[in-house]
């Protein structure tokens, strides 16, 4: 897609600061670093997100995430690490080229956190199971 920045990047117009590269994806620095080692891995096949990402894209993509995950973990004193992705403006998704963050963690001062809040007490288990069915109705 011509007006993508990671397209752009991996066609060497924008430069980077390549991890990792193969016939099938990419990697490179965020440029935010909201760690140090802050990782994109982004498919060489433009899918704007997840919902528009193929499974063989997909299967390569999250095949390539252990190797990558792992290195960073060799090359840094990291304490764990978040896999993360966004889809879609709502979800703070900023670049429209579908891709993976990896995000070392160092402890719980290094600047990166995620706020989970526990609706549970508003389900009820039959409330649960239809939200189960809905969900499994539109499987392909």
């Amino acid at each position: 897609m011509e007006d993508c920045i990671f397209c752009k990047i991996m066609n060497g117009e924008i430069p980077s600061a390549k991890v990792y590269e193969d016939e099938e994806v990419y990697a490179f620095l965020d440029l935010g670093q909201v760690t140090k080692g802050h990782t994109l891995i982004v498919p060489k096949k433009h899918a704007r997100n997840v919902f528009d990402l193929d499974a063989d894209a997909a299967a390569s993509l999250f095949y390539r995430v252990p190797k990558i995950a792992n290195a960073l973990k060799a090359a840094f004193p990291l304490e764990g690490l978040n896999v993360l992705n966004n889809n879609e403006e709502i979800a703070s998704q900023s670049v429209f080229h579908f891709h993976v963050h990896l995000i070392p963690r160092y402890n719980k001062q290094d600047g990166f956190g995620l706020k989970w809040q526990d609706h549970s007490s508003s389900y009820t288990p039959e409330s649960f199971n239809k939200i189960a069915a809905d969900i499994r109705d539109h499987l392909k």
